[in-house]
């Protein structure tokens, strides 16, 4: 059954079958959020005198039990019906009666769905804020334990200078402070309400947005009803840009975990809790929940260019290729998720190699810090730099690795700026509970 079906409207089984794919498996998603939307809706018909009152409590009570139907994992789109919003429509006009089909006045599906989906991408963003933060803790926590263990920093995968396991944890900490920036963007964009504008033209009835706008708690509202329209795609394309940008932390994080445990390296490992192993070599202790990690963070990063082309050369106006935003942004807002849930999971159980130094091949590690030394006593860099080569060069290099020691929590590896990072971070949440 459709809203839209006339007395002698007929449509192919085959066009019905692709033209519906895979949305009702997405709907289900959006179901509260159309119920809530819907309640907004009422009250503003309500408002205008399209509803008495009477037909105002009936409605409320109608989809306050949808909502409760929904809720308790028991909602389904039925074989015959299109879609959320035709369900929820169908249902409340047969426990109501005809109020229930006055509830579409003055909104178009178009707007409907867009309201639905920004109710819905508002609560994700926020989920994925409350996980990425606690992840932030974690990492902060480690950048503490961890501040005084010394790790080789590599360049073009050589052997660099020294670095210590805070710093390398605290890096990633400060990197979320800036993914928590772009999904401040993103919540600030979505956070607009498109309700009212119809099928991207306007309505005739004197319609309340603001009275929507400040029901549904949406900051402000998308005021030019076109746009509001092509907001649809634009707004999760933009959610897109923000999880692929925190996923891009994940990965690289994982990607290091991946290298620093190989026995090569020797940096890091976990214990078999949270490894797997062979089925013909004992010894292995496989990292593949970093891995799996790090291949689903490049798939959400992959996310905001497929949606640009699903997008790209559209014209002004609804078109029914923005159905398939949802199947390609949806899932990756679980994955980012699940991901997330099991980082915190595993990586607070790593253990640390805190005398990865003294191996041979670092011996050159130190080799600036000896060049530091010497333009300290007044010798120009570039010939305290030569002199250093030259000793690498003749084999004669030495220097005093407790000196060294000294020197680098003295300076920069000492300094983690954790109390500056936590400020950031700080100020970030605090302006996602004021919007």
């Amino acid at each position: 059954m459709k809203l839209w079906n006339k007395d002698k409207t007929t449509l192919s089984d085959a066009i019905e079958k692709f033209t519906v794919g895979n949305d009702k498996i997405f709907d289900v998603q959006l179901a509260l959020y159309d119920v809530i939307g819907s309640i907004a809706h009422a009250r503003m018909l309500y408002a205008i005198d399209i509803f008495t009152e009477e037909e105002f409590d009936k409605v409320i009570t109608g989809l306050d039990k949808i909502y409760e139907i929904i809720e308790k994992g028991n909602f389904i789109i039925e074989e015959n019906v299109e879609d959320v919003h035709s369900q929820i429509e169908i249902m409340l006009t047969n426990m109501i009666g005809d109020a229930g089909k006055k509830i579409h006045t003055g909104r178009s599906r178009n707007d409907q769905v867009a309201t639905d989906i920004k109710l819905f991408l508002k609560f994700e963003i926020l989920e994925i804020k409350e996980l990425a933060r606690h992840f932030f803790a974690d990492l902060i926590e480690l950048s503490n334990k961890y501040s005084e263990v010394l790790m080789p920093g590599y360049t073009h995968f050589q052997i660099a200078m020294p670095s210590s396991f805070g710093l390398w944890f605290s890096s990633f900490a400060e990197s979320l402070v800036d993914d928590f920036e772009i999904l401040l963007a993103a919540y600030n964009i979505t956070n607009k309400n498109p309700l009212g504008s119809g099928a991207g033209y306007g309505s005739a009835f004197e319609l309340k947005r603001t009275l929507t706008t400040k029901t549904l708690k949406f900051k402000t509202l998308n005021y030019n009803s076109i746009y509001a329209q092509t907001t649809r795609g634009k707004t999760e394309k933009i959610v897109a840009m923000a999880i692929s940008s925190m996923a891009a932390t994940l990965n690289k994080l994982c990607a290091d975990v991946c290298l620093y445990v190989n026995q090569n390296h020797g940096f890091i490992s976990f214990p078999e809790e949270v490894t797997t192993g062979s089925s013909i070599m004992p010894h292995k202790k496989n990292p593949d929940v970093f891995e799996l990690v790090r291949s689903k963070t490049n798939i959400i990063q992959s996310t905001p260019n497929t949606l640009a082309m699903l997008l790209t050369n559209m014209p002004t106006g609804y078109h029914r290729d923005v159905q398939l935003t949802k199947e390609i942004l949806f899932p990756q807002l679980n994955a980012l998720k699940d991901c997330l849930q099991i980082l915190r999971l595993v990586l607070p159980q790593i253990k640390v190699n805190n005398t990865i130094l003294t191996d041979e091949k670092y011996k050159y590690i130190f080799s600036v810090e000896a060049v530091n030394d010497l333009v300290k006593n007044g010798v120009p860099f570039r010939d305290a730099y030569k002199q250093v080569g030259n000793s690498i060069d003749n084999n004669t290099f030495s220097y005093d690795a407790n000196k060294a020691l000294e020197h680098s929590h003295e300076g920069s590896l000492g300094n983690l700026c954790l109390t500056e990072i936590l400020q950031e971070m700080k100020n970030i949440c605090e302006k996602f509970e004021s919007d």
